[in-house]
């Protein structure tokens, strides 16, 4: 009943705000992600106030957490094509990331290029790629949620130090203002950006010759930012 129950909130999740984040996506990108980059911040500093004390080894598992996340993101991008493995593993890293403090299984799957056909199999009801995602997500529940809650009990601050390096390593991917150098084609024939080039909001505005909404973006950080900590709040009472 448990996995039934978890695996509806990652499919509810997905669908729920599916017509909402891919409207976003296209038509608000800069707002939507620096939201995103709010939020990000904001779990952060969240984790870092549970950590107990602060000592040269925890750092460096920050700094390796930051390194991994960089790599996969930015140095060597993750992006997986639609294929039976690679549905299965997202919904493997999915679950996990439910699981995770801090961390949204969407935004996960936002991340690694898997959002988007997971979100059509849902609307469109797709049995085969819905049975593949909860096979994932039943393995990646079974295996890792031992395993993180084994590193929790012996080595709580350093499991913590690591996932905050991994949403610190994020930041750079989901930076709002942006220049694509490279582009690929995925499985549908459409071109999607490959390697992308981080810009500051007055550089964006000279390239693209349009405004870089600073102000817009920096209240939809702010709007994340206030929601996590009012919901932080209203948990706490």
């Amino acid at each position: 009943m448990f996995l039934v129950t978890l695996f509806g909130g990652v499919l509810t999740s997905i669908l729920t705000l599916a017509k909402l984040i891919s409207w976003l996506l296209v038509t608000h990108p800069i707002p939507l992600w620096s939201f995103f980059f709010g939020l990000i911040l904001v779990s952060v500093w969240h984790i870092l106030r549970q950590i107990e004390s602060f000592n040269a080894s925890k750092w460096a598992f920050l700094l390796v957490g930051v390194g991994f996340a960089y790599m996969i993101t930015v140095i060597n991008p993750l992006q997986l094509e639609p294929t039976g493995i690679n549905v299965v593993l997202a919904g493997a890293i999915a679950i996990c990331a439910m699981i995770l403090p801090g961390i949204s299984g969407s935004f996960i799957l936002l991340l690694i290029g898997m959002y988007a056909p997971v979100l059509a199999a849902v609307k469109g009801f797709q049995i085969d790629i819905l049975a593949l995602f909860l096979v994932g997500c039943v393995s990646g529940l079974l295996s890792f949620s031992h395993l993180l809650s084994w590193l929790l009990k012996r080595f709580r601050d350093f499991t913590l130090m690591f996932l905050v390096g991994l949403m610190i390593g994020t930041l750079p991917k989901i930076w709002p203002w942006k220049q694509t150098l490279t582009w690929r084609t995925n499985s549908s024939g459409e071109q999607v950006p490959l390697i992308q080039e981080n810009l500051m909001p007055h550089t964006f505005e000279s390239i693209f010759n349009t405004s870089s909404q600073l102000p817009l973006a920096i209240i939809m950080m702010l709007v994340a930012i206030g929601m996590v900590l009012a919901l932080e709040k209203i948990a706490d009472k």
